[in-house]
Parts: structure tokens; C-alpha cells; sequence
């Protein structure tokens, strides 16, 4: 047993093998320190920041009082496919570890913990290295480099803590009667994925007896809130790379100004403060169908509100993806290949 152990890495993402590999570190050393550093090229599609990654792993290790979490903006690693590709330089790297070692007020005593077949662990370098260094096992059958390059493709291998940042939000918006929420649950039971219901319609159930007769300026707030709060439970609660939203802020603002004839601040906040990754909008061309909620059903009042619809979504600069076919299973498969080209990549 180890007084004190370092370990060094992007976890961009992290991953079930890095956390295999540190748990085997911090069954080594009494303490273990994590040092997370920024990625030289961080993937396009996801905007991840060192203290989301520090999170995750505070999260991850919270009930492990013995592990400590740093980052550092300040020391680079080697990118590299294969370890076969890594040259060493041993007066970089221990200057890299000299400075850590002083940053951290490390122990003297503190050892390095790489892979079994990370460059570092070579008897030749590692005898060179300001401190010694020992192997974790070799977690073959994750790859560091293809889970970076490619997360939706290796979503299993990704630690739970991670997948909020890694799964993307699409909302299925449009106007009264458009099949909005039957959509919702055909995506979330084909993509296996978490989703948001529709909190106005909750609303009026919960809080106004389950009438819009009541319904007024000051209700929007809360219910923009209640969608806020029930999108970042879907998120963190994802199980898919994508994550289905039914209906947006954009469509609450869209009722705001239907029926009170003014924008509420509030909402329009929220569309900006919580912008969802893809907007999917349903042409109002399917029948009416009358559940007792509604009341936007005559052509005119169909047509006004999706302009008012459009109009909010030009206003926030969002550009929606437009479904157009009026019957319920063509929109179903249009759903589908827009999800699949723009979350899957397919």
C-alpha cells in the first residue's frame, strides 16, 4: 500500500475503463490524486469544459473520501491514437511532474499510476521519471481514443455521470392537435431514450383543476420553470444519446402571447439560458381532434399560432426542423431519419 498515488488524464469522456483503472489505483494507494487536464482537440458536437469533467468525477468518487480531484489548464499530455505513436521526453514530463508535485503539496513518497502499457511504465523511462511509477491492468476492451472520438457510438462504455453532457435534446414542438406527445413517447420507446413531458399541460391538471379557464400571465413563469427542471431531469437521467423534450420554451412563449397578448421576460430567458440542442416543429395540417384542453382548433387559429411559433423561433435564432407530413406515421418516420442524421450521425 501506497501512502500517496498521482494519476494524469483528459477523461474526455470518462470512461467505465478509466474509472476500473482508478479504482484499482485507490485500492494501491491510501490517498489518490486525480489530475484532469484540458483536451488539445475537444470533439466538435459536445462543448465540455475541465470543470464538467471535474464534476463528473467528484460525482463519481463521492463516497471515496480518499480520492482527489485537481484540474489544470496549464499542463499538456500527448494525443495519441496508439501508445506505439508517444515519444517521451523525460525533461518535459518531469518538469510537468515537478510542478504538479508543488502545486499539490504531493508526499515525497507519491508514485505515479499509468496503464501497463503506457509508454511511462517502459523500465528504461520510467527509471529517468522525478517519481516511480506503478501499473494499473490493461482495460482492453475500452478504447480511450474511439470513445473521444466517437461517444455516441461507445454509449455503454460511458460512466453515467457523463451521459448529460453527452446526450442531445430534441424537442418535438408545433401547435394544438398536432401529435406532439404521441411522437414523444413512439421516439423515447424506438431510441430506448429519457424524456420531458409537456409541464403547461401537467400544469393545468395540477395546479388549475384541469381547466385554462384559470390560466394567467403569472402562471407562465412557473411552468417555463417546472420544463427547466423536468429537461434537466431527462438529461441526467439519460439513457440514449438523445433525449426527447415534449414541446419547448419557444411554445409556452408562443401561448404567453396568444393568450395574454404580451411576452413574458421570463420565458423568453429560458429560451435562450436553456437552448435545446434540436428542434423538431409538426406542421398544423393534421385533423383537430378535441380532448377538452384545447381551444386553438378553427383553420385561422391552427395557421395564426404557427406563425406566432415561427416568428418566436426567428426572434431567438433557432431553426427548426420542419415535419410537414399530415399523416401520423409518415411523421414518425421523418422524426426518425432527422434523429438519426443529426444525433446518431447516420
Amino acid at each position: 500500500m501506497y501512502e500517496s498515488g498521482l494519476m494524469i488524464g483528459y477523461f474526455e469522456p470518462l470512461h467505465l475503463g478509466q474509472m476500473r483503472s482508478i479504482l484499482d489505483a485507490a485500492g494501491q494507494a491510501k490517498t489518490l490524486h486525480i489530475v484532469v487536464t484540458a483536451h488539445p482537440t475537444p470533439h466538435p458536437n459536445f462543448t465540455i469544459t475541465l470543470q464538467d469533467k471535474a464534476r463528473w468525477l467528484q460525482m463519481a468518487c463521492a463516497d471515496l473520501p480518499f480520492i482527489h480531484i485537481y484540474t489544470t489548464d496549464e499542463i499538456e499530455l500527448p494525443l495519441h491514437e496508439n501508445f506505439a505513436d508517444v515519444t517521451i521526453d523525460i525533461a518535459a514530463s518531469n518538469a510537468k511532474l515537478q510542478r504538479l508535485i508543488e502545486a499539490l503539496a504531493l508526499p515525497a513518497e507519491t508514485v505515479l499510476f499509468v496503464a501497463e502499457n503506457h509508454p511511462l511504465a517502459q523500465s528504461d523511462i520510467s527509471g529517468q521519471l522525478v517519481m516511480p511509477v506503478v501499473t494499473t491492468p490493461l482495460q482492453s476492451e475500452f478504447d480511450s481514443y474511439a470513445i473521444a472520438r466517437d461517444p455516441v457510438a461507445h454509449w455503454p462504455a460511458l460512466h453515467p455521470q457523463v451521459r448529460s453532457d453527452y446526450t442531445k435534446t430534441v424537442a418535438i414542438v408545433g401547435g394544438e392537435s398536432s401529435g406532439k406527445t404521441t411522437l414523444v413517447h413512439k421516439l423515447a420507446n424506438y431510441y430506448g431514450a429519457s424524456f420531458a413531458l409537456e409541464m403547461g399541460r401537467l400544469y393545468v391538471g395540477t395546479d388549475l383543476g384541469g381547466s385554462e379557464i384559470g390560466l394567467q400571465y403569472s402562471d407562465y413563469g412557473p411552468i417555463a420553470l417546472n420544463h427547466a427542471q423536468a429537461i434537466r431531469k431527462a438529461t441526467a437521467m439519460a439513457t440514449a444519446p438523445v433525449t426527447i423534450i415534449d414541446t419547448d420554451f419557444v411554445t409556452t412563449q408562443a401561448f404567453c402571447e396568444e393568450y395574454e397578448g404580451q411576452t413574458h421576460p421570463f420565458v423568453a430567458a429560458c429560451i435562450d439560458e436553456f437552448r435545446l440542442d434540436h428542434t423538431i416543429m409538426l406542421d398544423n395540417n393534421t385533423p383537430w381532434i378535441d380532448d377538452g384542453m384545447r381551444s386553438l382548433g378553427t383553420p385561422e387559429a391552427r395557421g395564426r399560432f404557427e406563425q406566432r411559433l415561427l416568428d418566436i423561433f426567428a426572434r431567438h435564432d433557432i431553426k427548426p426542423h420542419t415535419i410537414d407530413k399530415p399523416d401520423y406515421d409518415a411523421r414518425y418516420q421523418q422524426a426518425l431519419l432527422l434523429i438519426d442524421k443529426y444525433v446518431y450521425g447516420k
